[in-house]
């Protein structure tokens, strides 16, 4: 008995969103999609009961990408979803699943499968993170009062956690089967827009961005409310500097262009004579999604190195794993193996000359910004193709696709095997130049700067997303109006 038969019985029985039968109204899926966001917003500000105020962010500059809210129920965020999808695409793309996910049964062993892999994922980030991360009760009393003790008390505070990822797990799955475009999209959107916002308008001293707005800071300093401000400050401020608005205004014009830039491939319908179309093949073709699972992986090395500092100490972690320091910012790696590990997330990480690199010579510098870029560039190469063989978006996937709707290229024979060669000219080579760019401007976002100290990764997310929302909901509409189209799509 092969694994798959050992293991279905379990799988197919994890709870699940049923899918709908038949076609769903633009509007209602719309409502959905809206009610999902609402309730993501709700969840972020549920604060976990019991929790400390001063409790460690294990994640640190990764928050905003993973969704997440510290010291909310959704602590975890996507994290165990992006996790258990790098664990399914790493035993896919070596083929070691053996699952057809053309296949009914063995599309449900493979959705049960990432189920039982987000449980196994929120077990071993949230218990460390628990019990050995800082995630200290707010007051021992409480415990006491309660009568569970500490250890109690903690157990309580991960279930918490556990619940969370659990909702935003089915809440993904809701609005990729009701509503429009992915939840885990709508979620990085949803909180790098928020991060955007306040890093533009806010207009207090400090923010969780960190100082006031781009806008209340340039009107204070015109107005001469701010003064002292050097050239250097005004050019070179992570957050309200002329170089983070800059660099967010090209990555945003640099994504749209590139999400405009495709190879178009000449189709003929072989039955309906004069019926043509056109298959696009786009520069980004694998999208910035593979981007998540790159800085995932990332993320979750860092949170290794920050739970070994937590379980070892000071004095017990060797320096030429791990240096760590204390700041106002919180726990900061700043020497051994992790630290070269880490990505830079801002300017002043990696600019030494303006003696801001927490004493790291030049040498040390370069070497991290090297590992970061090649990290980036390599892995969202393999990512991209990872995901596109993953999604169905293959040479041999997308000829099926194309035979299957009646379809043709114009001037070859209409055969599956001649079409996936036409495909094979273009698809790997666009999938691994795409997610290699992609991957460069991550890394150039993040040592520019951008508005509010958005991540890079999360900026090229939030553009790209926001980018294919409003393609999808221009579908959806044009199906509604037209429905011969969802006919002819199959989406009926």
């Amino acid at each position: 008995m092969g694994w798959k038969e050992a293991a279905e019985p379990y799988l197919t029985r994890m709870p699940t969103v049923s899918r709908p039968e038949g076609h769903v109204p633009f509007k209602r899926k719309l409502a959905w999609t809206a009610f999902i966001l609402v309730a993501y917003f709700f969840l972020t500000n549920v604060a976990l009961w019991g929790l400390g105020q001063n409790a460690t962010d294990l994640f640190g500059n990764f928050r905003s990408l993973l969704a997440g809210g510290q010291g909310s129920v959704l602590q975890l965020g996507i994290g165990p979803i992006v996790t258990a999808s790098i664990v399914l695409q790493l035993l896919g793309g070596a083929n070691l699943l053996g699952l057809d996910t053309d296949d009914p049964r063995d599309q449900a062993i493979y959705q049960g499968l990432q189920k039982f892999l987000v449980l196994v994922m929120i077990c071993l980030t949230g218990l460390p993170m628990v019990f050995l991360g800082g995630f200290l009760p707010a007051d021992s009393s409480l415990a006491s009062s309660l009568g569970i003790g500490v250890f109690g008390l903690q157990w309580l505070i991960f279930a918490q956690i556990a619940v969370g990822a659990l909702l935003l797990l089915y809440m993904d799955e809701v609005v990729s089967k009701w509503g429009v475009g992915s939840g885990i999209g709508l979620f990085i959107v949803a909180g790098v827009s928020r991060q955007l916002i306040v890093g533009l308008l806010y207009w207090g001293g400090v923010s969780s961005t960190g100082q006031m707005g781009v806008i209340p800071y340039w009107i204070n300093v015109l107005i001469g409310n701010i003064q002292n401000v050097t050239a250097s400050s005004l050019l070179f401020n992570s957050t309200v500097g002329v170089l983070p608005i800059v660099t967010t205004v090209l990555i945003y014009a640099v994504v749209v262009y590139a999400e405009s830039v495709r190879v178009e491939i000449p189709l003929s319908h072989a039955r309906v004579k004069g019926a043509r179309g056109r298959f696009p093949v786009k520069l980004i073709y694998a999208s910035v999604l593979p981007m998540i699972l790159v800085r995932a992986l990332q993320a979750n090395i860092q949170f290794l190195g920050r739970f070994l500092r937590g379980w070892l100490g000071e004095a017990g972690m060797p320096n030429w794993l791990g240096i760590y320091t204390v700041s106002d910012s919180g726990l900061q790696v700043t020497g051994g193996l992790f630290y070269y590990l880490a990505p830079v997330h801002s300017p002043s990480q990696w600019m030494w000359w303006a003696g801001s690199v927490g004493g790291a010579d030049p040498w040390q510098v370069i070497i991290r910004v090297a590992i970061d870029l090649t990290f980036m560039v390599v892995g969202g190469a393999i990512f991209a193709v990872f995901w596109v063989e993953t999604a169905d978006m293959g040479p041999e996937s997308t000829a099926k696709q194309i035979q299957n709707s009646g379809m043709q290229i114009p001037g070859f024979r209409q055969n599956v095997g001649v079409i996936e060669k036409v495909m094979e000219r273009y698809i790997p080579q666009v999938t691994v130049i795409g997610g290699a760019i992609v991957g460069f401007l991550a890394v150039l976002a993040n040592m520019m700067g951008t508005i509010g100290s958005v991540s890079g990764t999360g900026l090229l997310l939030t553009i790209s997303i926001t980018y294919k929302l409003y393609e999808e909901i221009a579908e959806e509409q044009l199906m509604e109006m037209h429905p011969m189209m969802r006919q002819m799509f199959g989406n009926e």
